[in-house]
């Protein structure tokens, strides 16, 4: 059994010990905290639990093995056998288990998806994405929340920006980034030819109040009238509310509220994830001589999922997983996707030393 898998289980075992002391008990606040820091460890201590009760259901086997009764014995060569190949493989599920989790994991995710290279298509394209993230968010259990929409007149999307709130959302979305690439007869065109569009897709862990402190004298918020197709109603008043960060120039328009302030809120929202999403990237270059995985490295000019539709099929370059469901996918079934190239992430963290 690894190191952490044994502090873990010793740690499980003592929370468990302080749930039944009364000072304890009677704090509903240090209940919440305990059984919070149970709950992040109980798979690994469950996994190690296990490794432990195998380990000592072999070294009796072993004890067994020493004597001098020669059927014990022969039984005890059996038993030993099949417990080392027990071991061995919930060895490996524990190294697994055993992974630190990225603390941003747990966090919920702000998503933005912009229309890339294609026009038109690459819009209508970027409204298809955005309806399978809604899918695929909707089978989860997670809550959506609307942060930005820029739309064309034919119903495609320049961009949109949206929040999934749900226990790991950001953990299960962060490989999502990147640039996603449609291949098929555009549905603007008559002409019968294969196009090629693309969007680009950005998976931000959001961030709270406490992670990134805003200096309200370094920002410059800018109201106007919402610009938008249709004549919606949020367009009869100065709603729309742009918010630029001076020392970065990073800029955040929400005009999908007809209230200003609701606007300018969400903009905030929006700012404080970038920001922190610019802080850990910024930390990732200071260790870049540590191993950094390919997969989910988060840079959005990497194309790392193609759609093609005259072929039904759904090719994951990271990984080399097709899938020939096309509608399936944009139904929202990712699952295969993401186990996949979680799977993988695991597999080289493995082969780096993390989780020994």
């Amino acid at each position: 059994m690894n190191e952490r898998a044994r502090r873990a289980l010793e740690r499980f075992r003592e929370l468990d010990r302080m749930l039944a002391e009364p000072e304890i008990i009677s704090s509903v606040a240090k209940i919440r905290e305990i059984g919070k820091e149970r709950a992040e460890i109980e798979e690994l201590a469950t996994a190690a639990a296990e490794m432990e009760r195998l380990e000592s259901m072999l070294e009796g086997a072993r004890e067994v093995l020493a004597g001098s009764d020669t059927d014990l014995r022969e039984m005890a060569e059996e038993e030993i056998a099949g417990l080392t190949k027990r071991i061995e493989a919930h060895g490996e599920r524990l190294r697994i288990l055993s992974i630190p989790r990225d603390p941003d994991d747990s966090r919920n995710a702000i998503i933005e998806i912009r229309a890339g290279t294609g026009g038109e298509e690459a819009a209508l394209f970027a409204a298809e994405i955005y309806r399978m993230y809604l899918r695929f968010a909707d089978r989860s259990g997670w809550k959506t929340e609307l942060l930005e929409l820029n739309e064309t007149e034919i119903g495609g999307l320049k961009e949109v920006v949206f929040s999934l709130q749900g226990e790991g959302a950001y953990g299960t979305m962060r490989y999502e980034s990147g640039v996603h690439r449609v291949q098929r007869v555009p549905q603007t065109e008559s002409g019968g030819r294969i196009h090629t569009s693309a969007v680009t897709v950005a998976v931000l862990p959001e961030a709270e109040e406490v992670d990134v402190q805003i200096n309200p004298s370094e920002l410059r918020i800018d109201v106007f009238r919402s610009q938008g197709p249709g004549g919606q109603s949020v367009n009869t008043t100065d709603s729309a509310v742009r918010v630029t960060h001076i020392p970065t120039g990073l800029v955040v328009i929400c005009q999908d509220e007809k209230s200003q302030l609701k606007n300018k809120s969400k903009a905030l929202r929006v700012l404080r994830s970038r920001l922190l999403e610019a802080e850990r990237q910024a930390a990732a270059e200071e260790r870049a001589n540590a191993r950094r995985s390919q997969i989910g490295s988060g840079d959005r000019s990497e194309k790392i999922r193609t759609y093609n539709f005259p072929q039904n099929r759904v090719t994951d370059h990271r990984i080399g997983l097709s899938v020939h469901n096309i509608d399936g996918v944009l139904a929202g079934n990712l699952d295969e996707f993401l186990d996949a190239l979680r799977e993988q992430v695991q597999k080289e963290q493995l082969a780096g030393g993390i989780g020994a």
